[in-house]
């Protein structure tokens, strides 16, 4: 992901396994997902928590002159500020520019 400049970060609450692709049906196109240790636990329902990293069309990395020239979407988070078990933060770089007050 790091080619990026952000990508949009949600969370995956159906997920049944810890390490095989996450399933995507939503818009625009999934460009990564988290990957979980062997034992990380399941939820209630025997599902994971897995976050799904991904961009659409109309993106900066996609278009870089169109609507999110400078600023970006609020799911956006800067890849480079995502680690395992660290959300994604949005940042100048992200943003495009000087983050809003």
């Amino acid at each position: 992901m790091g080619g990026f400049d952000y990508v949009r970060q949600t969370v995956a609450r159906l997920s049944t396994t810890r390490r095989k692709p996450v399933g995507w049906n939503g818009t625009g196109r999934r460009v990564g997902y988290s990957v979980l240790k062997t034992n990380a636990p399941s939820g209630d329902t025997g599902r994971f928590v897995r976050r799904v990293f991904w961009v659409k069309d109309y993106d900066r990395s996609e278009q870089p002159d169109g609507t999110y020239k400078t600023s970006a979407p609020s799911e956006a988070v800067d890849p480079r500020t995502v680690a395992p078990g660290v959300w994604g933060e949005l940042t100048e770089r992200a943003w495009g520019g000087p983050l809003p007050d």
